[in-house]
């Protein structure tokens, strides 16, 4: 697999499919930060892309500036990931056979782009992140994305990203069309290995059809 619009590791699934999960990383981390995800799903069936954002922050990555200069950043990224799904379709993966799952800034950019986009997808999956203005992306909603399955989740104590901002911008994009399944966990910014990593491995092969 080559890929010029963004660093990034490919992991080849053992037998011949075009199946992929995309993956992207949270502010300050890269795509190395989600190697244990992939061997912790033990799906062996799909390949997964994990790329990094465009801009360096610290000893990781971002894929836009810290308030209140995000949306240019927003708006970059997302036009990286429309050239990204043209070199995919170039190399024989189509959009519906794709997943992207997002982490923090990835989760805003799942909702930023596939709120959006006219490519069909497979789903979408944003864990402990929020949309930029949700009002505004819930008049720009593309009738793609209100097709598609969408798994949300945030922790009641998540210390970056307070819950009840982010459960009212999913409730207002909700609101607009989008099908946003939404779980809420006793949890920090993280992953929860116990209750909420089963729902996202299990969500996985659903809208795969695994």
């Amino acid at each position: 697999m080559k890929i010029n619009t963004f660093n990034h590791l490919w992991l080849p699934a053992r037998q011949n499919t075009s199946k992929t999960l995309l993956i992207l990383h949270g502010r300050g981390d890269s795509y190395h930060g989600f190697e244990w995800f992939v061997n912790e799903l033990g799906i062996s069936s799909i390949n997964y892309l994990l790329i990094n954002a465009p801009d360096e922050y610290y000893f990781g990555y971002s894929w836009y500036d810290l308030p209140p200069e995000q949306l240019p950043g927003i708006n970059r990224s997302r036009k990286l990931l429309d050239q990204l799904f043209q070199e995919l379709d170039q190399q024989g993966i189509r959009s519906n056979d794709v997943l992207m799952f997002g982490f923090s800034q990835g989760c805003l950019m799942c909702l930023e782009w596939g709120g959006r986009t006219h490519h069909q997808l497979a789903g979408f999956i944003g864990i402990s992140g929020y949309c930029y203005d949700p009002i505004v992306l819930g008049k720009e909603l593309s009738d793609t994305a209100k097709n598609t399955p969408w798994l949300v989740t945030h922790g009641y104590d998540d210390d970056l990203l307070p819950y009840h901002e982010t459960k009212s911008h999913v409730e207002t994009i909700i609101s607009s069309g989008l099908p946003i399944d939404f779980y809420s966990y006793s949890k920090g910014h993280t992953i929860d290995l116990n209750e909420e990593f089963p729902l996202i491995q299990q969500s996985i092969r659903k809208m795969f059809n695994l």
